[in-house]
């Protein structure tokens, strides 16, 4: 297939570049590298620095005629997004109605949008979280995902646009950029490679559902021929908490400083973990790297990075 990938410089883009590279098809990848990097693109995806709102990225549409837009070009920080919400939508959400718009256009078959389970949801009223649980986000960053979502089924209902539209848990792994506002695997790892304290943000009981990139890339593979009007969470089911992340990396890396405590974070959600069983029953995707086998996987990347 020809496949299209927005965002496929940065961390979880490349990745699924990579296994459609490895499966066969034909691969560009657009991104702006304000956040992803040219060394991450597989040299057998041609890459075009561009923005997805800018002219030229019509044109690229039009010349590729892709069947698949696999769209994860975003603006991805929750900060950046509470201290400016007008920009935080015009990317996520005016930039995912521009990619409806241009493959409906060009004669797409189908759009695969990642959105973010770890925000969409806000406050989780049961867990784990399944699909049908009320959209109720507690940032702007995650409003702006929910809208594209929103663009994006209407693309279907007006244009018979297929789509798979996925629901991330806490995506971790190679490539993971561990400065700014990264996740705390990526950080935590690259710090006690530094010799450097690792700060958990309050008491560290707070549980997320972490998975490993490739599970991820997988989950993106399969829906090239499966999950038509599929919304579906992609995660593993499983809370693991900040002090077991600390732990984990401690036993892979070999450090021995103890961590520090900071303030808990203002409106973060405090356990999360999503019911994945509808990706499971409809693409037969469930995650097949453990918590402690990506963690090992991680910390010899970056060793082999720096």
């Amino acid at each position: 297939m020809r496949i299209l990938v927005t965002g496929g410089a940065g961390f979880i883009g490349s990745h699924l570049v990579d296994a459609y590279i490895e499966a066969g098809h034909d691969v560009i990848v657009v991104d702006n590298l304000s956040t992803g990097r040219r060394s991450n693109v597989n040299r057998a995806a041609k890459l075009y620095e561009v923005d997805i709102h800018a002219r030229e990225f019509e044109r690229i549409v039009a010349d590729f005629r892709p069947e698949i837009i696999n769209h994860h070009a975003a603006q991805s920080s929750v900060k950046i997004g509470q201290t400016d919400p007008v920009h935080d939508l015009e990317i996520n959400g005016g930039g995912t109605a521009r990619i409806c718009a241009l493959a409906i256009q060009y004669g797409a078959r189908k759009i695969i949008y990642a959105s973010s389970g770890g925000t969409v949801y806000g406050e989780p009223e049961r867990l784990p979280v399944t699909e049908d649980h009320p959209i109720a986000p507690r940032s702007n960053y995650g409003v702006s995902k929910y809208v594209g979502e929103l663009y994006v089924q209407l693309a279907a209902r007006t244009a018979g646009l297929e789509y798979t539209i996925f629901r991330y848990g806490n995506a971790f792994g190679p490539r993971q950029d561990p400065y700014g506002e990264a996740g705390v695997v990526a950080i935590f790892t690259a710090l006690m490679l530094a010799g450097q304290p690792c700060t958990i943000d309050g008491d560290g009981d707070q549980r997320k559902d972490y998975l490993y990139v490739s599970d991820i890339a997988r989950a993106n593979l399969l829906a090239l021929g499966a999950g038509p009007s599929l919304v579906a969470n992609i995660g593993t089911g499983i809370g693991t908490s900040v002090n077991e992340i600390f732990h984990t990396l401690s036993q892979a890396t070999g450090n021995t400083i103890p961590p520090r405590h900071g303030p808990p974070r203002p409106g973060d959600v405090r356990n999360f973990w999503l019911d994945c069983s509808r990706a499971r029953e409809v693409l037969s995707w469930e995650p097949q790297v453990s918590f402690a086998e990506g963690i090992r996987r991680t910390v010899d990347a970056f060793r082999t990075d720096t």
